[in-house]
């Protein structure tokens, strides 16, 4: 018996709907998923199981939970096992190179340099990047760190100008002036002073002046919105995508949607005030906004960088200029804390160079011993500790073919421990193997990358460089210090490599 019309037409539309959104599911969730694993296990390449929602994300999120439980004994710096516990296991279990899954996204872990070398280097044009969460897309904007193509082009042009070494040896002065401002909050006496949050709030400081002038204290705003937001896209971390999930307003959303909200109101009126004062002013400034927007400037007036994108250039290296450089200061305090003779030594380099007077670019740029106990600062304990790029097409590094689309993972506390590169005191802190400069400190040149390398290599480097030396020096200059005895050392990954406890100190003046 035929059915009715009314009935035939429903079944109709309901086909119309959902066979189409099966199909979706049935290639996302099971064919896709499979092609990519065989073609990994045809080249003998495993990794651990794999759900079909959430991917390899339960066992990461229980390694990663147990580990942040346990501080390690002494002071230890083979700290994988603890920052970065899924990849530690899984590359003993499953060997360097293996394959883990991030919901229904492949990932592919790579700690080879060659083909590290051939990522970010000679095929750097075959990768791009992927969709971030959208905490930190707030986070960061869309800017230099997660623009592609012509964007990244366009914005790496706009933005080089203003991170010139000759432009940022004009900027010591404000990094010192806020310097001096938290030192004249330390005491003359001997005294524990937790350090971790002091740093923090000083690279906002220096960040803030830097970037934004006289409009310092809008520029703070951003700093405490994005402070918030950090703890948001840790949160969210873990969660399962789901499609449109992000335009809806639930309680996360709402307040996501307020914290960038309160970041880019304040660099809009930032901004704008830059653009109503630029023909009385005769520019934009010479901090790295002013710089930054005089860059874009085309020859008719007209700006190649719309407002939001310059708000999104903002975003970006206001994060990474105060975040990293802290913990790169936290990091070093640490080591120094623990290695009196190091102290004694860099101190002794200052004093001899700079003497008791505030250092300027050149006197910093004479602290041999200074860059070489940061590099291996920088090596031991990595700001970022994880970098992502996507395959936009097939391809082959080194002798694997990888599919397009599919995530590549390049651990770099991983890279930076690796005995093949480092010796087997890869896990030991030892400043003098970077004595014959960066590319010879390793048995491989690439091997170190804490700023990344290549054309997509961090643009904020020297910026962070000589901030960390002058700050270290002021600190030296100043105050022997020795680490408190509550001290536990516990590395704790919150998007950058931070210490879980805080870093408690006990300060002690020097009299000279």
């Amino acid at each position: 018996m035929a059915l009715p019309f009314e009935l035939r037409l429903t079944l109709l539309v309901l086909s119309s709907i959902f066979i189409p959104i099966a199909c979706k599911l049935f290639i996302v969730l099971i064919w896709k998923p499979l092609a990519i694993q065989s073609c990994f296990k045809k080249q003998g390449i495993g990794g651990p199981q794999r759900h079909l929602l959430h991917g390899s994300m339960q066992e990461m999120m229980s390694l990663e939970q147990e580990a942040i439980n346990k501080p390690i004994e002494g002071f230890s710096h083979d700290i994988a096992s603890r920052v970065l516990p899924a990849y530690h296991k899984w590359s003993k279990r499953y060997g360097e190179l293996f394959l883990y899954w991030v919901g229904t996204e492949p990932r592919f872990c790579v700690t080879d340099a060659d083909m590290i070398r051939e990522m970010l280097k000679t095929k750097f044009g075959l990768f791009t990047k992927d969709d971030p969460i959208p905490a930190l897309k707030a986070l960061l904007g869309k800017g230099l760190v997660l623009a592609t193509d012509e964007k990244w082009v366009e914005h790496r042009r706009v933005i080089n100008p203003a991170f010139h070494v000759d432009r940022l040896k004009g900027m010591t002065k404000a990094m010192a002036s806020c310097t001096i401002s938290m030192l004249s909050t330390w005491t003359d006496e001997e005294k524990e002073l937790e350090v971790h949050e002091q740093l923090k709030q000083l690279t906002a400081d220096i960040i803030a002046q830097t970037a934004f002038g006289s409009s310092y204290r809008e520029g703070k705003e951003v700093f405490t919105a994005q402070e918030e937001l950090i703890l948001m896209a840790i949160a969210s971390f873990g969660d399962i995508s789901v499609p449109g999930l992000q335009y809806l307003p639930t309680k996360r959303n709402r307040q996501l949607w307020k914290l960038e909200k309160r970041a880019r109101d304040n660099l809009k009126f930032i901004i704008n005030s830059r653009i109503r004062s630029a023909v009385k002013a005769g520019g934009f400034g010479d901090d790295l906004l002013g710089m930054m927007m005089e860059s874009s400037r085309g020859e008719d007036g007209r700006m190649s960088m719309s407002l939001n994108e310059i708000m999104d250039e903002c975003m970006t290296f206001f994060f990474a200029g105060h975040e990293t450089t802290a913990n790169l200061l936290t990091w070093a305090m640490f080591l120094l804390s623990i290695y009196p003779d190091w102290q004694t030594k860099l101190r002794q380099e200052v004093m001899d160079l700079c003497g008791r007077g505030t250092p300027d670019a050149d006197m910093l740029g004479k602290l041999k011993l200074t860059n070489m106990f940061l590099m291996e600062t920088l090596r031991l304990y990595p700001p970022v500790l994880l970098m992502l790029r996507k395959t936009a097409k097939e391809l082959k590094l080194g002798n694997v073919l990888i599919p397009k689309d599919v995530t590549i993972t390049l651990p770099i506390l991983m890279v930076h421990r690796k005995p093949e590169y480092w010796g087997e005191d890869a896990d030991e802190f030892n400043p003098l193997r970077f004595s014959q400069g960066l590319s010879r400190a390793g048995k491989h040149p690439n091997a170190m990358m804490p700023f990344s390398f290549g054309p997509r290599v961090c643009v904020g480097q020297s910026f962070a460089m000589m901030e960390g030396k002058l700050v270290l020096a002021m600190i030296l200059q100043r105050y022997s210090f020795s680490l408190s005895p509550g001290y536990k050392h516990a590395p704790f990954r919150l998007l950058t490599l931070r210490p879980q406890f805080g870093l408690p100190i006990l300060l002690q003046p020097v009299h000279v």
